[in-house]
């Protein structure tokens, strides 16, 4: 049985850091301003930083560069392709068919890998890629589980094939959207997307004999967030994944907190390596759990059981997370106590749980002191009034730094 690689989002160098802590084996991240995500926090120079990083630890990068590029990107590009050879970053994540000819001559010693945007639903296209360079197609979100079979053994045996099992969706095809340009005059293909499907829409009619007197059309409460989706989830079906031998596993939001990628990826980690262990005794409900402690829009299998599923569309367009919140981050251990960064106002008697790497069951412990960071003097709790905030506590393992802890609502 062939373990898939579990593949994560990373949107800075401390992002990038917290997925491999987590398990991922490989993260995706973008360059400054060639990527689909130009909002992330991945800088040039803390790229450099996650490659070197990375490598170190036996792992990989992948860099979008997944822009639909008009000719004036082109220069940026070629510059931008030297660059990512020089470093050997493992693969570059690419949409246009232009800009796959670019790198192949500007980058000629990195795999290429052919983005969810280039929408590929058959081994005819993945064939098409192959030919053209392709070392991995990554495959549209569309797609139900016999499609992926069908392309998964009928494909060329050298390409490898990549899914999304986590994270956003939207009803562009396969994130190929024009809404947030038209709306907000920010492009998703050229990495600036607003969210426009996100948005709260009011709908009117107009009367043919009444010209210019536009109706409302009421709604219900359902009936409001008209394009927007529940968030991927497919940790129920791991087993029927592995089994189709798709090679590498994604994770989406290079924009979301440390908090929600310890989580996740801790989940998945845990939920492929104890299905191969243990194949017979795999049951999904304890990896659920631990995902539902992170914000999300509510969760869906999308079209992998079925294309007839229309239980994907999120009607009240708010993510929701009642009972959990990112606490604090650990920095590093002090004699008896633990430096940690605070995300959250932190009480003494607040209960928090540790996310602990490679243990899906998180440790749970009630905060019985705190101490002020800089004085040492006894604190009843702590506000996050500034960037990086610091508050000593204890804690009930040897937690390392990096090791994230989220806090239970009252």
């Amino acid at each position: 049985m062939k373990k898939p690689e579990l593949l994560a989002p990373a949107g800075s160098f401390e992002k990038a850091k917290t997925a491999f802590m987590y398990g991922a084996d490989a993260i995706y991240a973008g360059t400054s301003s060639l990527s689909l995500r130009t909002r992330a926090e991945m800088k040039d120079d803390d790229l450099i930083k996650t490659i070197k990083y990375a490598h170190e630890h036996n792992k990989k990068v992948y860099v979008t560069i997944n822009i639909f590029a008009w000719d004036d990107r082109y220069e940026e590009i070629k510059m931008q392709a030297k660059i990512l050879n020089d470093l050997k970053v493992d693969g570059i994540i690419v949409a246009d068919g232009g800009v796959l000819e670019t790198l192949k001559e500007f980058a000629p010693d990195v795999d290429m890998h052919i983005s969810t945007q280039a929408n590929i639903v058959s081994s005819h296209d993945s064939r098409f890629w192959y030919k053209n360079g392709a070392k991995r197609v990554i495959l549209a979100r569309e797609l139900n589980k016999a499609q992926i079979k069908e392309i998964v053994e009928n494909k060329p045996e050298e390409l490898e094939t990549e899914m999304f099992v986590h994270g956003a969706i939207c009803f562009g095809y396969s994130g190929r959207c024009f809404l947030s340009d038209f709306l907000a005059g920010r492009s998703a293909n050229l990495g600036d997307c607003a969210q426009s499907c996100r948005w709260a829409y009011n709908v009117y009619v107009e009367e043919k004999n009444n010209p210019g007197e536009l109706l409302p059309v009421e709604h219900d409460d359902k009936g409001t967030y008209i394009f927007s989706s529940k968030d991927l989830c497919l940790i129920k079906e791991i087993p029927e994944i592995v089994s189709l031998g798709v090679d590498s596993l994604k994770i989406e939001g290079r924009l979301k907190t440390e908090y929600y990628l310890a989580t996740v990826i801790n989940a998945y980690r845990n939920a492929i390596d104890d299905y191969i262990e243990n194949p017979a005794g795999y049951n999904h409900i304890k990896y659920l759990k631990e995902i539902e402690k992170t914000k999300t829009r509510g969760l869906t299998t999308f079209y992998f059981n079925s294309r007839d599923n229309k239980d994907f569309q999120d009607y009240s367009g708010n993510q929701y997370n009642a009972n959990y919140e990112f606490g604090a981050k650990v920095i590093k251990r002090d004699n008896d106590k633990f430096i940690v960064e605070i995300k959250n106002r932190l009480n003494v008697g607040d209960t928090l749980e540790i996310i602990e790497p490679g243990n899906i069951n998180p440790i749970e412990f009630k905060i019985t002191n705190l101490w002020d960071y800089e004085t040492d003097e006894n604190i009843e709790y702590i506000n996050p009034g500034k960037a990086n905030q610091k508050v000593k506590m204890k804690l009930p393992i040897d937690a390392k730094a990096g090791y994230i802890i989220r806090r239970k609502k009252a």
